[in-house]
């Protein structure tokens, strides 16, 4: 279970990116983050995995506090942690097991990485894996040739490849076109269901968030403002993520700053 208790982020002197944020995520449930740029979707999850340091609360993951790790602590708490981006994050010149096997990193020793001696257990689960989302043929072959979508299959399944207790997604399909969103939204969805494993992805396409989530968080100026299943993702509460007057927001701003 994932559990974010009055999570602050600041950065600098200015106003607060994320504002006594709170949410739990628990079981295999999907769960998308919507909202506007400047929301403060993408801060969240970096905050769970420490790419970005929170200012204040907590963050809990199956009992482990994450915000108080430090050095070997945190790195091994990072293992629990998979992450997929928005960009694939692959390294172009290496083979698409290569770069799945970066997924193994936090558990194999910096010889046997530099080597690419990687542990035959290994090896037998990247090929699992790659099967299961439609890769396995391009193991051998250069990430750069890939397509956006089978790059971003093969960034799920590095991610897989930690072992990870939660996937964060951070717009998994915005470079994406509209049929290659669909799939990955759909593989991730089925992954969570096989692999008992929770997934919290922040999208910006509202209709996929609806169809391929079991919860949508929608979040407005550095608040939650919704939670609930998709089916009461009605008109009001999409006005209210996307349109709702800021002066609200501003004013609890100046309220906190004084």
């Amino acid at each position: 279970m994932l559990k974010i208790t009055d999570l602050v982020k600041r950065y600098g002197k200015g106003n607060p990116v994320l504002k006594n944020l709170d949410l739990t995520i628990e079981g295999e449930s999907v769960v998308s983050i919507i909202g506007s740029s400047g929301a403060g979707k993408s801060t969240l999850l970096r905050c769970i995995n420490r790419l970005v340091e929170p200012t204040s609360g907590s963050i809990e993951l199956n009992g482990t506090e994450l915000t108080s790790l430090h050095g070997r602590d945190l790195r091994t708490a990072r293992r629990k942690i998979g992450m997929v981006f928005q960009g694939f994050n692959l390294v172009d010149r290496l083979t698409v097991m290569e770069n799945v096997q970066s997924g193994r990193l936090g558990y194999i020793s910096t010889w046997s990485a530099v080597m690419r001696r990687y542990p035959k257990e290994d090896i037998r689960r990247a090929y699992e894996l790659m099967e299961r989302v439609g890769i396995a043929h391009y193991a051998n072959k250069r990430a750069d040739e890939l397509s956006g979508g089978e790059r971003q299959r093969v960034g799920v399944v590095r991610a897989l490849m930690q072992n990870p207790e939660i996937l964060l997604a951070d717009e998994p399909t915005a470079s994406l076109d509209p049929k290659t969103s669909e799939q990955i939204m759909g593989l991730l969805r089925d992954l969570a269901g096989e692999l008992k494993l929770p997934v919290l992805i922040n999208i910006h396409n509202v209709t996929e968030a609806k169809i391929y989530t079991d919860r949508i968080v929608g979040m407005r100026y550095g608040r939650i403002i919704f939670d609930d299943v998709p089916d009461k993702l009605d008109q009001e509460a999409m006005d209210q993520i996307y349109s709702g007057s800021p002066h609200a927001d501003r004013s609890e701003d100046m309220k906190e700053a004084s």
